[in-house]
């Protein structure tokens, strides 16, 4: 009860100064990150929440679950079609380049194996533009550049996944290895992703079904629950069910998909903020001081080392210009999916299950802190009716005063003449 009373007035706070936020650098997110922090037990001990309890994995699988499902509705196979090559030069080329130099950074660094350096890799690849929104949603951005931007965060959490679920199954042991089952767990998700879209989809359009003006909002909801229920039967992989059903919507049924958007868009802010008030309770000092300078260095090369030099990497010769290519190059923040990634890891069975999730627990605090709070000043780039500030103006007018003052006193005849 007492996380449902935070929560909600959290809420309720965000959305009073929403207006703010989108002008400033105050970010949501940045909010109910520093919000759990101080309720949780290493504060305040309002939210006493640890890992193990049943509301972190619940809250963050029903959170990545809806994350990536709406994720996946803006990315059909006709977008990705459309608009396949910077972004495919930022997946293809961006996403691996960006996994192999953070595991580099943290085998070398931290001294950590190689298969934990690279589940912490992997963890650490995916973007959200959660954190970039005032850049995305700046009209005087180049569209080709906002575009990028939606694209490889849409499709980079599906595509990291399977990595993922690989290098935490190599890192618990040859013992508890099974690709077998992980590849079929893998596959299920992804047939019951594409199929049951794809069969509700070619329903409504016979002759027996059709879906009011009033529910068909509702057909996304139903599509994406049946999808979630199946894949927890089934035991397939949830996240690339959701990822993959959402292409589907987005690629047969561009009616459903418009119809859900802005109510799906809703639905997994609200539950991304939960997810991230949930992590941020499970912050404390003791953790943060436990990290040692070795691994803040880590973190601060993940942000400023890792992604700037896999995109700079991946974007020679395209064609963009140097500004675009910079804003690429920092906008590569840690997001949602990485939290419920590390998340997944602490939950695990492996040796190194707490070192890991602190390492990416420091490196998104940082990311969450310094992207969020720099989107607005990186968009002003691309703006160029800017406002200036009120101080701007007034010491320029106070520069004009004085100058014309000396013409004056210039122009005035000399009395001893």
């Amino acid at each position: 009860m007492t996380l449902l009373l935070a929560f909600s007035a959290l809420l309720l706070f965000a959305v009073l100064v929403s207006s703010l936020a989108n002008r400033t650098i105050l970010s949501t997110a940045a909010l109910f990150l520093l919000a759990g922090f101080i309720l949780g037990d290493g504060v305040s001990g309002l939210v006493p929440l640890t890992p193990g309890d049943p509301v972190v994995a619940t809250l963050a699988e029903l959170a990545l679950f809806a994350v990536l499902f709406t994720d996946g509705m803006r990315v059909g196979w006709a977008d990705l079609r459309s608009a396949w090559r910077l972004p495919g030069r930022a997946l293809g080329w961006g996403l691996p380049l960006t996994l192999i130099i953070t595991a580099l950074a943290a085998h070398y660094l931290i001294g950590l194996g190689w298969i934990e350096s690279l589940l912490i890799g992997a963890i650490l690849a995916p973007t959200d533009p959660v954190f970039a929104a005032a850049l995305v949603g700046n009209e005087r951005v180049p569209p080709r550049l906002r575009q990028l931007l939606n694209v490889e965060s849409g499709v980079n959490d599906g595509l990291a996944l399977p990595f993922v679920m690989v290098f935490l199954a190599v890192a618990a042991g040859s013992a508890d290895l099974h690709l077998g089952e992980l590849g079929l767990e893998l596959g299920l998700g992804v047939l019951i992703g594409v199929a049951v879209p794809w069969a509700a989809i070619m329903l409504e359009r016979t002759r027996w079904f059709s879906a009011s003006r009033h529910y068909e909002p509702l057909n996304a909801v139903a599509i994406g629950l049946l999808v979630l229920a199946l894949g927890k039967v089934t035991h397939g992989n949830l996240f690339l069910a959701a990822f993959c059903a959402g292409i589907t919507v987005a690629t047969f049924g561009e009616r459903q998909r418009e119809s859900f958007e802005e109510f799906g868009e809703l639905v997994a802010e609200l539950l991304k903020l939960a997810a991230l008030l949930v992590f941020g309770a499970l912050i404390s000092p003791a953790l943060l001081a436990s990290v040692g300078w070795l691994g803040w260095l880590f973190a601060i090369l993940a942000l400023v080392l890792a992604r700037p030099l896999a995109i700079w990497l991946s974007f020679l010769r395209s064609g963009l210009g140097t500004r675009e290519v910079a804003a690429v190059m920092w906008f590569g923040p840690k997001g949602f999916a990485s939290v419920v990634y590390a998340l997944i890891v602490l939950n695990s069975a492996i040796a190194a299950a707490e070192q890991v999730f602190t390492l990416v627990a420091v490196t998104i605090v940082l990311s969450i802190l310094l992207h969020s709070s720099t989107d607005i000043v990186v968009a002003r780039w691309f703006d160029d009716e800017r406002e200036t500030p009120a101080w701007h103006g007034a010491a320029r007018r106070a520069r004009t005063r004085l100058r014309d003052g000396r013409g004056a006193r210039d122009d005035e005849p000399d009395e001893t003449s």
